[in-house]
């Protein structure tokens, strides 16, 4: 990203923050592609015969940020994970209603494995993820925080390194043993 247009979503953040709505909409152009191609990567997991899209989880993204007012935007890599944070709740809440015995979904779980967390295999039972990545964030907040941005934000290991504020490397052992501690926890 250049960095005028870098400087250019820092300041539409800060004036947001600021109370400018406008600011939302200026900046939503800008990450656009960023949200999108996150949501598309969480999406191509998500099982065939689920009827969200990913423009449609997008816009459920920005529907809701239009709530975050109180936020103290820093950049684009802390927008990014607020972001992945909403996709994740958007995604577990319809997974929840998907799964309700008032819409009929009962349907059965496909476990967790490392094949699943690094590809794009369908078919991950999103509530028992949520239940599990809670329960690490008890743990290891941190470890879980690093799902959450990998696995949900669709963020690189640099990406993720930038808002957690850590090295790479730091990303890199989160990863591997948060994806080892889920397996656990999903056996």
């Amino acid at each position: 990203m250049a960095g005028e247009s870098a400087h250019d979503i820092t300041g539409l953040l800060r004036a947001w923050s600021e109370g400018d709505e406008s600011a939302l909409d200026s900046l939503m152009p800008l990450l656009y592609d960023d949200l999108h191609r996150a949501a598309h990567s969480y999406m191509a997991r998500e099982a065939p015969d689920n009827t969200l899209q990913t423009t449609a989880l997008v816009n459920e993204v920005y529907l809701r940020l239009h709530g975050a007012r109180d936020v103290d935007w820093q950049n684009r890599g802390h927008f990014l994970a607020v972001c992945a944070t909403l996709m994740r709740r958007i995604l577990t809440d319809f997974a929840r209603a998907r799964r309700s015995l008032k819409r009929g979904g009962t349907a059965g779980h496909v476990p967790l494995d490392d094949a699943i967390l690094v590809s794009n295999s369908p078919r991950v039972d999103l509530l028992e993820l949520d239940e599990a990545l809670t329960n690490l964030a008890a743990v290891d907040p941190r470890q879980a925080r690093v799902v959450e941005l990998r696995f949900f934000g669709g963020l690189s290991v640099q990406e993720t390194a930038e808002v957690l504020q850590v090295s790479p490397e730091t990303v890199h052992r989160d990863w591997r043993l948060a994806k080892d501690w889920l397996l656990r926890e999903l056996a």
